[in-house]
C-alpha cells in the first residue's frame, strides 16, 4: 500500500528549472526536452505538430529530442503526457538563445544606479530609458540566480520583457539581443548567469582541469583548487543544470578577478571552461564572443600581487590570445571608461552592440557589417620610423573620439595617435611615440629612438587611446619587437 502511494504522488512528469512557459526554443537545431517520471514510464512530447515519445529509465529519467524548427512568433504550447497527466508550457517561441556568462560587468543590471553601478558622465542614459520603456517584447530572459552546488539551477523561470524584469537583467546581454533580434526579426531568448567578483576556475567543471597535462598536477586533492579558487563550483548549480537547452552561443565578460593576480594562464583556463560548455550543451562549435577588460587603476589595489601600468596589459594580451580558440571574437572597450577607479563601465548598450556586431559578422554571415577595431598584422622598419599595417580596418582608419553629450563616434582624422610607444632593442625604457595614419597604415617615429625596435600600443591601465576605424570601433593593444 505505501508503494502504491507512492507511485500515485509520484505520477507525471517533473521538469528542470530552465524548461518553462514563456521560454524561446532554439531554431534550425534539433532540441531536447528532458525531466524525470517514474521508472519505465511513457513520456510523450507534443508541440508545433511533432509528437515525440520516449520511456523513462530505471532512474526515473528521460529526455527527447524535438526536429529542427524554423524561428516562428507565434505563441503556441508544449504538452508533456505521462500518466494520464498533462503538463502544459505556454507562449512557446522559436528563434535563437543566447547564454550570457561572467562576473561583474556582465550582471550589470539594466536599472543603473544600484549597489556599486553608477550611471554614464556621457550623454543620454540609454538603459534606463530602455528598461522603463519595457524594452524589446520579441525578447525572453531567464535570470538564474546565485546559489552554489545544487542538482539544479534557481530561478523564477523564463520571463517576457517588461520593466520589472528587464531593469534587473543583465545591460550587457539585453542589448546583445536586442540589436540581434532588430537585424534578424526573430525571437531571442537570453539566459543570463553570472556572480560578480568570480574567476574563471569556478565556472569551469573539475574534470577538465583533471585531464588536462597543464593543470593535471593540481587535482590531487578534492575540491580541486586551481591557482586558490575551487575548480566547479559555480558550473555546478549554474550551467551544468541548463545543459543540454538547445542554445545558439556564448558571450562572457569575465577576467577582471584573474588580471588581479596576474594570470599568465588564462588561455589555457578559457579553453577548458569553452570545452566543457560546449560539450555540455552538446554544441561543439557554439560560438563566443567575450569582452576585453577596461581601462582600471590595478596599481591602486591592495592585492597580493604589486601590480605595474603594464600589469593590465599584459593580461589583456592573455584575452586577444583567446582568439586562437576556434569560433571566438573579442570586443575592446578602452573608449567606454568615465573614471578609472571605477571596474565597471557603465555603457553597456555598446558593450552589448560590439559583441552583436560579432555574432552577426561571424556567426549570421553578415560580412559586409564591420565587427572589430583595427588590429596590429604587421611592422617594417624604414630608417628612424616604423611602418604598421592592420587588419579589421574597416573603411579607413582615424584617430576619433565619442562626442562627450551625444555619445556618438567622431573622426578626428588630423590628430595624431596616443598611447604608441617604443624602444631601441634591447632596451626596457619607453617613450612616447608620434604616431600618424597615412594610406591606412601607422606611421610611428620618436626622436629619443633613433632605431626603434619595440613597439607598444595601449599597453597601461590608464590608457584609452583615440585609434579607431571610420566604424568607431577601437583599435585591439598590443606589444611588438623585431
Amino acid at each position: 500500500m505505501a508503494l502504491c502511494l507512492f507511485f500515485g504522488t509520484q505520477a507525471g512528469v517533473k521538469l528542470p528549472n530552465v524548461l518553462t512557459s514563456n521560454m524561446v526554443l532554439q531554431r534550425d537545431q534539433p532540441v531536447p526536452i528532458w525531466g524525470t517520471a517514474l521508472p519505465s514510464e511513457p513520456v510523450s512530447v507534443s508541440f508545433a505538430g511533432q509528437t515525440k515519445n520516449a520511456f523513462a529509465d530505471i532512474d526515473g529519467h528521460w529526455s527527447v529530442n524535438l526536429d529542427p524548427m524554423s524561428a516562428s512568433f507565434e505563441p503556441r504550447i508544449i504538452r508533456i503526457s505521462a500518466s494520464g497527466k498533462d503538463t502544459i508550457l505556454e507562449n512557446i517561441l522559436v528563434g535563437d538563445v543566447w547564454l550570457c556568462g561572467g562576473q561583474s560587468n556582465m550582471e550589470y543590471p539594466m536599472r543603473i544606479g544600484l549597489k556599486k553601478y553608477t550611471p554614464p558622465a556621457r550623454g543620454e542614459n540609454v538603459a534606463e530609458k530602455e528598461w522603463r520603456g519595457g524594452g524589446n517584447s520579441n525578447i525572453r530572459l531567464l535570470q538564474v540566480e546565485k546559489k552554489r552546488s545544487l542538482p539544479d539551477c534557481t530561478t523564477n523561470g523564463w520571463q517576457e520583457c517588461y520593466d520589472s524584469t528587464l531593469s534587473v537583467f543583465s545591460a550587457c546581454g539585453y542589448f546583445f539581443g536586442k540589436n540581434l533580434q532588430e537585424k534578424l526579426n526573430v525571437p531571442i531568448g537570453l539566459i543570463s548567469s553570472n556572480w560578480g567578483g568570480t574567476r574563471i576556475e569556478p565556472w569551469t567543471p573539475g574534470f577538465e582541469y583533471e585531464h588536462s597535462p597543464i593543470f593535471s598536477a593540481e587535482t590531487v586533492v578534492k575540491p580541486y583548487k586551481i591557482d586558490n579558487s575551487v575548480a566547479g563550483d559555480l558550473y555546478k548549480s549554474m550551467i551544468a543544470p541548463l545543459a543540454p537547452f538547445a542554445l545558439k552561443g556564448f558571450i562572457w565578460y569575465q577576467g577582471e578577478s584573474n588580471a588581479m593576480f596576474e594570470d599568465a594562464r588564462y588561455v589555457e583556463k578559457t579553453q577548458l571552461m569553452l570545452n566543457a560548455w560546449r560539450s555540455a550543451f552538446k554544441n561543439p562549435t557554439a560560438p563566443f564572443y567575450y569582452v576585453q577588460i577596461a581601462p582600471y587603476y590595478y596599481t591602486k589595489r591592495k592585492d597580493k600581487v604589486q601590480h605595474t601600468f603594464q600589469s593590465m596589459a599584459v593580461f589583456c594580451e592573455q584575452q586577444t590570445k583567446c582568439l586562437s580558440i576556434p569560433n571566438t571574437g573579442q570586443a575592446v572597450v578602452t573608449d567606454l571608461v568615465d573614471d578609472l577607479a571605477n571596474i565597471h563601465p557603465s555603457y553597456k548598450w555598446e558593450v552589448g552592440r560590439r559583441l552583436a556586431l560579432l555574432a552577426l559578422n561571424k556567426t549570421y554571415g553578415k560580412t559586409d557589417l564591420v565587427c572589430s577595431g583595427p588590429q596590429f598584422k604587421s611592422m617594417e622598419a624604414k630608417g628612424k620610423t616604423l611602418e604598421l599595417t592592420f587588419d579589421n580596418i574597416g573603411s579607413g582608419l582615424t584617430a576619433g573620439q565619442h562626442n562627450a553629450q551625444t555619445n556618438a563616434f567622431e573622426s578626428l582624422p588630423a590628430t595624431d595617435l596616443t598611447w604608441f610607444e617604443v624602444a631601441a632593442k634591447g632596451d626596457t625604457v619607453f617613450h612616447a611615440a608620434k604616431a600618424i595614419i597615412l594610406n591606412d597604415k601607422v606611421i610611428v617615429s620618436c626622436p629619443e629612438v633613433k632605431k626603434p625596435a619595440q613597439l607598444r600600443f595601449c599597453c597601461n591601465e590608464t590608457a584609452m587611446p583615440n585609434f579607431f576605424n571610420k566604424e568607431g570601433l577601437p583599435a585591439v593593444p598590443f606589444r611588438v619587437s623585431k
